[in-house]
């Protein structure tokens, strides 16, 4: 059974589009993610008699089962005769049998329809790209297709960058202020035996990642479903660290170096082993040493967690190491700003986990040990009184 398309796009040619005199038409059926969808189209609005309205429909809508619902993300694109001035409009809706179109009311100006929209045959041209959104068991966060991403990051770049930046800076003043907070966790830190600590370095990956979902998903944001799907691969680069590739591409090119062993020389197996290596340096060259590993199901800080706080703190943030205008444009342009962000993504998550672990384990920890050094005095306190009632009582 072929597994259903969870992206797809379709394109609808309106022929003779004046001449409609019907108050809405409908493009034909198309299926994205095992489901039929619809573009609807009102050429003289939709209750906005001043603008032509433009919804996705979830086709036979009628036959929907009840409770049946799905998230999806969607592009409606109106094209232009120059491409520059074509309209592209992102929204984000959780379909069901009650909404089962969702789109725009004013979505453009009726007059503005002549300025190249309508061609000289008469025609209008209408794309969609719909992303049905699923929970996926191999992927914590939701994700797009990487067509559809790249897409989304040419127009959300800017807004997507300062959703991360904005976390980290927050969580690096919280880590900077209340000195003397700080100061007592480091002593409390410091007490305890190294077993202890290495427990409490330690958190499950489903307990930190059904936090993240709940931090950055927020499902009416357009932008939400691509912070989640850099969130993924932010996790997979911390999955798949520098250390444990190098083992595995070392493995691998001396396997190839046995069953070619005829075949190569020493200075050609050298080369198969440095070739990653160097290109593992190249891409990161500028970033900084991790703060978290991955052992099994579990993230682990990878030193001292006060040690690591620190340098969470004194570390420069991405936008402050240099600029971040682009240098190259086209394919390799979109690549470095994929790359950026994944890094941003990954650098998210450390912070994510390094706050955790301070926060709620470390200070959750102090915090009851604090309580409980308190009852003991309480304790103390009331049996000295009571021990001195006794004193005064046999000294009459």
């Amino acid at each position: 059974v072929q597994t259903p398309l969870n992206y797809m796009g379709h394109t609808w040619k309106i022929e003779k589009f004046s001449k409609i005199s019907m108050p809405e038409i409908r493009s034909n059926v198309f299926e994205v993610g095992g489901h039929q969808w619809s573009i609807l189209v009102y050429p003289k609005g939709c209750e906005v008699p001043t603008h032509l309205s433009l919804f996705l429909c979830v086709a036979n809508c009628d036959k929907l089962l009840p409770g049946w619902n799905h998230f999806a993300q969607f592009t409606i694109s109106m094209v232009n005769k120059d491409p520059k001035k074509s309209k592209h409009s992102d929204t984000l809706h959780k379909f069901g049998k009650k909404e089962h179109d969702w789109g725009w009311k004013k979505y453009m100006e009726l007059p503005k329809l002549h300025d190249g929209f309508i061609d000289e045959y008469g025609s209008l041209t209408i794309m969609a790209q719909v992303q049905v959104i699923r929970d996926r068991v191999d992927r914590p966060f939701p994700c797009l297709d990487v067509h559809y991403r790249r897409e989304l990051v040419r127009v959300y770049l800017k807004e997507v960058e300062p959703i991360f930046l904005s976390f980290m800076k927050e969580k690096r003043s919280k880590l900077m202020e209340d000195k003397t907070r700080w100061e007592s966790l480091c002593a409390f830190w410091l007490g305890m035996d190294q077993k202890s600590r290495r427990e409490m370095s330690r958190e499950k990956m489903d307990v930190i990642l059904k936090l993240v979902v709940k931090h950055f998903y927020i499902k009416k944001e357009v932008t939400s479903s691509l912070v989640m799907d850099f969130l993924f691969h932010g996790l997979n680069s911390l999955v798949w660290s520098s250390t444990t590739q190098e083992k595995i591409l070392h493995t691998i090119t001396r396997q190839m170096g046995k069953l070619l062993k005829d075949d190569l020389d020493s200075s050609i197996l050298n080369a198969l082993e440095e070739e990653p290596k160097k290109e593992r340096e190249t891409d990161v060259k500028n970033l900084p040493d991790p703060i978290v590993s991955v052992d099994k199901d579990m993230f682990v800080l990878v030193d001292d967690a006060m040690l690591l706080r620190e340098k969470a703190v004194l570390e420069p943030l991405p936008d402050e190491s240099g600029p971040q205008i682009r240098t190259e444009v086209g394919k390799d342009g979109e690549r470095e700003d994929e790359k950026r962000l994944t890094e941003f993504a990954r650098r998210t998550l450390e912070v994510f986990i390094l706050d955790h672990i301070l926060c709620n384990k470390v200070e959750g920890a102090y915090k009851e040990a604090i309580a409980l050094k308190m009852q003991e005095e309480l304790i103390r306190e009331e049996e000295e009184e009571n021990l001195n009632k006794r004193r005064v009582k046999s000294t009459k």
